[in-house]
Protein backbone atom coordinates (compact mmCIF):
# COMPACT_ATOMS: atom_id res chain seq x y z
CA UNK A 1 0.00 0.00 0.00
CA UNK A 2 1.74 3.51 -1.04
CA UNK A 3 1.10 6.66 1.03
CA UNK A 4 -0.94 9.84 -0.02
CA UNK A 5 0.81 12.13 -2.35
CA UNK A 6 2.07 15.09 -0.64
CA UNK A 7 -0.21 17.98 -2.23
CA UNK A 8 1.49 20.16 -4.89
CA UNK A 9 2.25 23.37 -3.73
CA UNK A 10 3.32 22.77 -0.05
CA UNK A 11 6.87 21.57 0.44
CA UNK A 12 8.44 18.99 2.54
CA UNK A 13 8.09 20.54 6.05
CA UNK A 14 11.99 20.89 7.71
CA UNK A 15 10.22 20.49 11.19
CA UNK A 16 10.56 17.13 12.54
CA UNK A 17 9.28 15.96 16.33
CA UNK A 18 11.71 13.69 16.30
CA UNK A 19 14.42 16.74 16.69
CA UNK A 20 15.62 15.53 20.14
CA UNK A 21 16.17 17.75 22.66
CA UNK A 22 14.10 20.79 20.82
CA UNK A 23 10.08 21.95 20.45
CA UNK A 24 8.43 21.95 17.37
CA UNK A 25 6.37 24.52 18.47
CA UNK A 26 9.20 26.85 19.42
CA UNK A 27 11.65 25.53 16.20
CA UNK A 28 8.45 26.33 13.86
CA UNK A 29 7.79 29.81 15.54
CA UNK A 30 11.46 30.79 15.10
CA UNK A 31 11.23 29.72 11.82
CA UNK A 32 8.68 32.17 11.04
CA UNK A 33 10.34 35.04 12.63
CA UNK A 34 13.10 33.94 10.33
CA UNK A 35 11.48 33.43 7.36
CA UNK A 36 9.57 37.02 8.03
CA UNK A 37 12.71 38.68 8.59
CA UNK A 38 13.93 37.63 5.20
CA UNK A 39 11.61 38.56 3.17
CA UNK A 40 10.89 41.68 4.76
CA UNK A 41 7.38 40.73 4.64
CA UNK A 42 5.32 38.07 3.79
CA UNK A 43 1.35 36.84 3.33
CA UNK A 44 0.56 34.04 5.41
CA UNK A 45 -0.08 31.36 2.37
CA UNK A 46 3.48 32.21 1.18
CA UNK A 47 5.13 31.48 5.12
CA UNK A 48 2.31 28.32 5.12
CA UNK A 49 3.77 27.34 1.86
CA UNK A 50 7.97 27.98 1.60
CA UNK A 51 7.99 26.38 5.60
CA UNK A 52 5.74 23.16 5.18
CA UNK A 53 3.41 24.24 7.85
CA UNK A 54 -0.68 24.22 7.66
CA UNK A 55 -1.88 27.55 7.46
CA UNK A 56 -4.12 27.47 10.42
CA UNK A 57 -0.66 26.64 12.50
CA UNK A 58 1.23 29.27 10.91
CA UNK A 59 -1.57 32.27 11.73
CA UNK A 60 -1.90 31.18 15.29
CA UNK A 61 2.01 31.30 15.69
CA UNK A 62 2.27 34.56 13.92
CA UNK A 63 -0.84 36.07 16.26
CA UNK A 64 1.25 34.66 18.96
CA UNK A 65 4.33 36.88 17.79
CA UNK A 66 2.58 39.45 17.28
CA UNK A 67 1.04 39.45 21.09
CA UNK A 68 4.98 39.65 21.96
CA UNK A 69 6.12 42.36 19.39
CA UNK A 70 7.88 39.99 17.04
CA UNK A 71 6.33 40.52 14.28
CA UNK A 72 2.86 42.40 13.12
CA UNK A 73 0.57 42.65 10.58
CA UNK A 74 -0.40 45.35 7.80
CA UNK A 75 -3.78 45.95 7.31
CA UNK A 76 -3.52 47.61 4.56
CA UNK A 77 -1.35 45.67 2.44
CA UNK A 78 -2.56 42.12 4.12
CA UNK A 79 0.96 40.89 4.99
CA UNK A 80 3.23 40.70 8.13
CA UNK A 81 6.39 42.20 9.08
CA UNK A 82 8.91 41.92 11.69
CA UNK A 83 8.26 43.97 14.74
CA UNK A 84 9.74 46.56 17.12
CA UNK A 85 10.43 43.27 19.74
CA UNK A 86 12.67 41.85 16.99
CA UNK A 87 14.65 44.73 16.24
CA UNK A 88 15.12 45.39 19.99
CA UNK A 89 16.45 42.29 20.43
CA UNK A 90 18.68 43.32 17.57
CA UNK A 91 19.90 46.09 19.05
CA UNK A 92 20.72 44.47 21.95
CA UNK A 93 22.94 41.97 20.55
CA UNK A 94 24.97 44.78 18.64
CA UNK A 95 25.37 46.73 21.89
CA UNK A 96 26.96 43.58 22.97
CA UNK A 97 28.95 42.85 20.18
CA UNK A 98 30.12 46.24 18.34
CA UNK A 99 32.00 45.43 14.71
CA UNK A 100 35.51 45.95 16.30
CA UNK A 101 34.91 43.05 18.92
CA UNK A 102 33.39 40.50 16.51
CA UNK A 103 35.24 41.20 13.87
CA UNK A 104 38.77 40.68 15.88
CA UNK A 105 38.83 36.70 15.54
CA UNK A 106 37.87 37.35 11.96
CA UNK A 107 40.93 39.42 11.36
CA UNK A 108 42.97 37.71 13.30
CA UNK A 109 42.70 34.25 11.31
CA UNK A 110 42.70 36.90 8.03
CA UNK A 111 46.22 37.66 9.23
CA UNK A 112 47.76 33.82 9.98
CA UNK A 113 46.37 32.51 6.85
CA UNK A 114 47.45 35.16 4.39
CA UNK A 115 50.59 36.52 6.95
CA UNK A 116 49.59 40.12 6.29
CA UNK A 117 48.64 42.39 8.48
CA UNK A 118 44.76 42.67 8.74
CA UNK A 119 43.18 46.26 8.89
CA UNK A 120 39.31 47.00 9.84
CA UNK A 121 38.00 50.63 8.57
CA UNK A 122 34.51 52.54 8.16
CA UNK A 123 33.76 54.59 5.61
CA UNK A 124 33.20 58.62 6.16
CA UNK A 125 31.93 60.64 3.88
CA UNK A 126 34.59 60.20 0.93
CA UNK A 127 37.05 58.76 3.66
CA UNK A 128 37.73 55.53 5.90
CA UNK A 129 38.57 55.49 9.09
CA UNK A 130 41.14 52.70 10.67
CA UNK A 131 38.83 51.34 13.63
CA UNK A 132 40.80 48.14 14.26
CA UNK A 133 44.11 46.00 13.30
CA UNK A 134 45.72 42.82 14.13
CA UNK A 135 49.37 43.44 12.67
CA UNK A 136 51.28 40.60 11.44
CA UNK A 137 54.79 39.15 13.34
CA UNK A 138 56.37 39.66 9.91
CA UNK A 139 59.23 42.33 10.61
CA UNK A 140 58.25 44.59 8.01
CA UNK A 141 54.88 45.41 8.06
CA UNK A 142 52.06 47.91 8.03
CA UNK A 143 50.51 50.29 10.65
CA UNK A 144 47.46 52.45 10.92
CA UNK A 145 46.51 53.88 14.39
CA UNK A 146 43.14 53.81 15.01
CA UNK A 147 41.56 57.10 13.65
CA UNK A 148 43.53 57.35 10.61
CA UNK A 149 41.67 58.76 7.66
CA UNK A 150 42.67 58.28 4.46
CA UNK A 151 41.28 58.68 0.81
CA UNK A 152 38.34 56.15 -0.54
CA UNK A 153 40.03 56.41 -3.89
CA UNK A 154 43.57 55.60 -2.79
CA UNK A 155 42.39 52.62 -0.24
CA UNK A 156 41.73 48.78 -0.17
CA UNK A 157 38.69 49.02 1.60
CA UNK A 158 37.67 52.39 0.27
CA UNK A 159 37.69 51.19 -2.94
CA UNK A 160 35.88 48.11 -1.76
CA UNK A 161 33.21 50.30 -0.26
CA UNK A 162 33.41 52.78 -3.37
CA UNK A 163 32.45 49.87 -5.58
CA UNK A 164 29.64 48.44 -4.10
CA UNK A 165 28.01 51.93 -4.05
CA UNK A 166 25.54 53.06 -7.01
CA UNK A 167 27.75 55.06 -9.58
CA UNK A 168 25.72 58.01 -8.54
CA UNK A 169 26.37 57.94 -5.49
CA UNK A 170 29.89 57.69 -6.03
CA UNK A 171 30.20 60.59 -8.31
CA UNK A 172 28.56 62.59 -5.68
CA UNK A 173 31.22 61.76 -3.54
CA UNK A 174 34.29 62.35 -5.59
CA UNK A 175 32.75 65.88 -6.58
CA UNK A 176 33.25 66.62 -3.04
CA UNK A 177 36.28 65.26 -2.20
CA UNK A 178 38.40 65.27 -5.64
CA UNK A 179 40.81 62.77 -6.65
CA UNK A 180 44.01 63.58 -4.65
CA UNK A 181 47.10 62.07 -5.93
CA UNK A 182 49.31 60.30 -3.68
CA UNK A 183 51.89 58.47 -5.35
CA UNK A 184 52.16 58.05 -9.14
CA UNK A 185 49.86 54.79 -8.96
CA UNK A 186 47.22 56.56 -7.62
CA UNK A 187 44.05 56.69 -9.35
CA UNK A 188 43.45 60.26 -10.53
CA UNK A 189 41.08 60.31 -13.22
CA UNK A 190 37.51 59.29 -13.57
CA UNK A 191 37.84 56.73 -16.00
CA UNK A 192 40.43 55.16 -14.46
CA UNK A 193 39.03 55.27 -11.17
CA UNK A 194 35.74 53.92 -12.01
CA UNK A 195 37.50 51.14 -14.75
CA UNK A 196 39.14 49.76 -11.26
CA UNK A 197 35.87 49.43 -9.33
CA UNK A 198 33.84 47.61 -11.86
CA UNK A 199 37.34 45.23 -11.84
CA UNK A 200 36.79 45.11 -8.04
CA UNK A 201 32.97 44.98 -8.22
CA UNK A 202 32.93 41.66 -10.47
CA UNK A 203 35.62 39.82 -8.31
CA UNK A 204 34.51 40.66 -4.94
CA UNK A 205 37.77 42.45 -3.47
CA UNK A 206 39.82 45.25 -4.32
CA UNK A 207 43.38 45.90 -5.04
CA UNK A 208 45.89 49.00 -3.90
CA UNK A 209 48.51 48.53 -5.95
CA UNK A 210 51.23 51.88 -4.11
CA UNK A 211 48.54 53.52 -4.89
CA UNK A 212 48.68 55.20 -0.99
CA UNK A 213 51.75 54.70 -0.27
CA UNK A 214 54.53 53.43 -2.21
CA UNK A 215 56.12 50.64 -1.65
CA UNK A 216 52.77 49.06 0.14
CA UNK A 217 49.88 47.64 -1.36
CA UNK A 218 46.24 46.38 0.06
CA UNK A 219 43.76 43.76 -0.62
CA UNK A 220 39.56 45.16 0.88
CA UNK A 221 36.40 43.76 0.91
CA UNK A 222 33.24 45.65 1.74
CA UNK A 223 30.80 44.92 4.83
CA UNK A 224 27.77 45.14 4.55
CA UNK A 225 24.89 46.18 7.45
CA UNK A 226 20.99 44.57 7.93
CA UNK A 227 19.94 47.00 5.06
CA UNK A 228 22.24 45.81 2.49
CA UNK A 229 24.59 48.81 2.48
CA UNK A 230 27.97 48.83 2.42
CA UNK A 231 29.00 50.83 5.91
CA UNK A 232 32.82 49.00 6.64
CA UNK A 233 35.90 47.38 5.03
CA UNK A 234 38.10 44.42 5.80
CA UNK A 235 41.68 44.11 4.30
CA UNK A 236 45.18 43.06 4.46
CA UNK A 237 48.53 45.28 4.18
CA UNK A 238 52.01 44.82 3.93
CA UNK A 239 55.19 45.60 1.46
CA UNK A 240 54.08 45.12 -2.50
CA UNK A 241 57.09 42.91 -2.82
CA UNK A 242 54.74 40.27 -0.63
CA UNK A 243 51.84 40.71 -3.09
CA UNK A 244 53.36 38.57 -5.97
CA UNK A 245 50.83 38.88 -8.90
CA UNK A 246 50.43 34.92 -8.75
CA UNK A 247 49.96 34.96 -4.99
CA UNK A 248 46.90 38.06 -5.29
CA UNK A 249 43.95 36.47 -6.36
CA UNK A 250 44.20 33.81 -3.24
CA UNK A 251 44.54 36.64 -1.31
CA UNK A 252 41.73 38.24 -2.90
CA UNK A 253 39.67 35.46 -2.12
CA UNK A 254 40.68 35.13 1.68
CA UNK A 255 39.76 38.59 2.13
CA UNK A 256 36.01 38.20 0.58
CA UNK A 257 36.00 35.45 2.99
CA UNK A 258 36.52 37.24 5.66
CA UNK A 259 34.28 40.29 4.79
CA UNK A 260 31.19 37.22 4.52
CA UNK A 261 31.86 36.34 7.64
CA UNK A 262 31.78 39.30 9.57
CA UNK A 263 28.65 40.48 7.34
CA UNK A 264 27.34 37.66 9.00
CA UNK A 265 28.46 38.18 11.97
CA UNK A 266 27.08 41.61 12.96
CA UNK A 267 23.78 40.80 11.03
CA UNK A 268 24.58 42.55 7.84
CA UNK A 269 23.27 40.92 4.50
CA UNK A 270 24.97 41.03 1.15
CA UNK A 271 22.98 42.61 -1.46
CA UNK A 272 20.36 39.98 -3.22
CA UNK A 273 22.26 40.25 -6.92
CA UNK A 274 25.56 38.84 -4.99
CA UNK A 275 25.37 35.05 -4.80
CA UNK A 276 28.73 35.14 -2.73
CA UNK A 277 31.70 37.52 -2.94
CA UNK A 278 34.14 35.34 -4.26
CA UNK A 279 37.95 35.83 -4.53
CA UNK A 280 38.43 35.05 -8.23
CA UNK A 281 36.20 34.37 -11.19
CA UNK A 282 37.15 33.22 -14.99
CA UNK A 283 39.32 36.13 -16.48
CA UNK A 284 39.96 37.83 -13.33
CA UNK A 285 43.67 36.17 -12.45
CA UNK A 286 44.86 38.22 -15.67
CA UNK A 287 43.88 41.09 -14.65
CA UNK A 288 46.28 41.17 -11.61
CA UNK A 289 49.44 42.96 -12.58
Amino acid sequence: MTSPKRPRGRPKSQFRESSAGTLQSLDRALGILRAVSKSDRATLTDLSLSLGVPTATTHRILTTLQKHGFVAFDDERQDWVIGIEAYRIGVSFMNRTGLSTVSRPVMRQLMEKTGETANLAIADGAEVVFVGQVETSNPIRAFFARGTRTSMHASGTGKAILAALPEERVRKLLMLSGLASFTDATLVTPDALFADLAETRARGWSYDREERYEGMSCIGSAIYDEHQEPYAGVSISGPSTRFDARRVPELGATVARAARDITDLIGGRFPDHIEKPLGTRPGNASQVT
